[in-house]
């Protein structure tokens, strides 16, 4: 690809402005930020109401590096799997995970993860860069492609739980979510996006200090600092203490919903004294869920599942404590599509 500007960094007005300037109406800027955004095209040529003249310029001049579908994983309960190439490369994945009452694009944010935690694929891989804010834009627009394709509806969610810590991609990521909730972009209402972080206090805090009107979920994964540390090494630098102090100076500056995630795993955190340890953190914050995960095995971990029986009274105890939590059943177990599972696997 040649060293020629990325055309999606510049805004309509940018656009206006440099279509005025080569002596072009300015209603072509519309027109070519409507396939940019609205119907994202992957080629200068696919810009149909344009002439060829002006596609050729455009092409000269500026550069078009869209993510392309690699592999389609299809998984026996109706998820999806796609495997993303970005313009120098690299691959990313996201996944499409249908309900009865929602269609949820689970999205990346980086190439790889720094942060190892142990029991996450995508842990064990380096971190080879950030996503720009339009290559995250574009998996949210092919899996809506794809929704629209295998169920007849568009996309009704979004969630920031596919590779990477979206925090660590702080600014990328807020402005892909600017671009999805504008009349220009996808339209989406902030409320249907959930982001979801290892725990980065600095970030949650700064989202606070942006007003964010998108939810946000924080791992947590072990309601002690020492079973956390085990499990995540993120926590040495951000300890349950500072993530509740930043959540609550979160939820002040927002009202924006928060939920904790919690992957059980046998005989590590799955007792009741561990529920008891969670319900303790639960009532430091004013979070609205706790979403209680089946753990799925990968090979590099040594975690198992717990019994169906274990995780049941684990649940009753929340529920009998007036937790409000939820077991989230994991999907496309069996094309490595589930939570922790994303790893570039070949199928």
């Amino acid at each position: 690809m040649k060293d020629n500007k990325n055309i999606r960094e510049l805004g309509l007005k940018q656009l206006e402005e440099y279509f005025e300037n080569m002596g072009e109406k300015k209603f072509r800027a519309k027109q070519v930020y409507e396939w940019l955004w609205l119907k994202p095209v992957q080629s200068f040529d696919a810009m149909t109401n344009l002439s060829k003249e002006l596609r050729e310029h455009l092409k000269e001049h500026f550069s078009l590096p869209g993510l392309t579908i690699d592999t389609i994983q299809y998984s026996e309960d109706g998820t999806i799997k796609s495997r993303f190439k970005t313009y120098d490369g690299h691959f990313v994945e996201g996944v499409l995970i249908p309900t009865s009452s929602r269609y949820t694009a689970c999205v990346s944010s980086q190439i790889g993860c720094s942060l190892s935690c142990k029991f996450c694929a995508t842990g064990y891989m380096d971190r080879k860069r950030n996503l720009n804010f339009d290559e995250i834009y574009d998996q949210v627009a092919l899996l809506n492609r794809l929704c629209e394709k295998t169920n007849g509806k568009k996309i009704s969610n979004i969630v920031f739980m596919g590779m990477g810590e979206p925090l660590l991609n702080y600014k990328n990521v807020l402005k892909a979510i600017e671009r999805i909730t504008s009349p220009e972009g996808m339209a989406m209402s902030p409320k249907r996006i959930t982001v979801s972080t290892a725990g980065v206090a600095k970030g949650i805090r700064q989202l606070g200090d942006d007003k964010i009107k998108f939810k946000l979920a924080l791992s947590l994964h072990a309601a002690n600092d020492q079973k956390r540390h085990e499990i995540m090494p993120i926590n040495d630098s951000n300890n349950i203490n500072t993530l509740v102090d930043a959540l609550n100076y979160f939820y002040k500056q927002t009202g924006s919903e928060i939920t904790f995630e919690y992957i059980l795993f046998k005989d590590f955190n799955d007792s009741l004294k561990d529920a008891d340890e969670l319900i303790k953190i639960y009532r430091r914050v004013p979070a609205d869920l706790v979403n209680i995960i089946e753990y799925n095995p990968i090979e590099f971990a040594k975690f198992e599942k717990p019994s169906e029986e274990r995780v049941m009274a684990f649940m009753e105890y929340l529920g009998k404590h007036r937790v409000n939590a939820r077991l989230r059943k994991s999907r496309g177990k069996d094309i490595d599509a589930a939570c922790g599972q994303l790893a570039n696997k070949d199928s």
